[in-house]
């Protein structure tokens, strides 16, 4: 790919190369889903203090799936603020989900949706990071082995 092709392809990149918020006023408004996932992975022992209510006692810092559901939450509506060249979006509604997929790991599903002029990719993948990142500090007491990992988006959709 020429350079002139591959500028013509990042939206956040002037003519000159230098990076800039996109201009979106031109767009029309209308509703915007995504989903993205990502992966926390622990011992089998971790995984079961986590998605069993009457073992949550056992975490130090507490109910670490209710602390990590409002994290992500709270970051897919801050996602504006961290990441310099998105725009703030107004969030409709915002879903973390949490499925044990293996024995030693956990799937984060983070759904997002917006009625805006740009879609809402940046703020799943923020919201299911964040909420991982959380699952990792509230369980670093108890598992040193612990990561996250597979962070992608998963779906987007733009109604018409």
């Amino acid at each position: 790919m020429m350079a002139d092709e591959m500028k013509k392809e990042l939206t956040h990149i002037d003519d000159l190369g230098r990076a800039h918020m996109v201009d979106v006023s031109g767009k029309p408004i209308v509703r915007r889903f995504a989903r993205a996932e990502a992966m926390y992975c622990a011992s089998v022992r971790t995984i079961d203090i986590l998605l069993t209510p009457a073992r949550a006692q056992e975490l130090p810092k507490g109910e670490a799936l209710a602390v990590a559901r409002v994290a992500g939450i709270q970051a897919a509506k801050r996602t504006g603020e961290l990441i310099p060249l998105c725009h703030p979006l107004p969030i409709d509604h915002a879903e973390i989900v949490f499925d044990r997929v293996g024995e030693d790991r956990i799937r984060i599903t983070a759904s997002v949706t917006t009625t805006a002029r740009t879609g809402v990719e940046m703020e799943a993948i923020t919201a299911a990071t964040v909420a991982g990142i959380t699952l990792y500090d509230m369980t670093k007491a108890i598992d040193s082995e612990m990561r996250i990992e597979g962070v992608r988006l998963v779906e987007k959709v733009k109604e018409e």
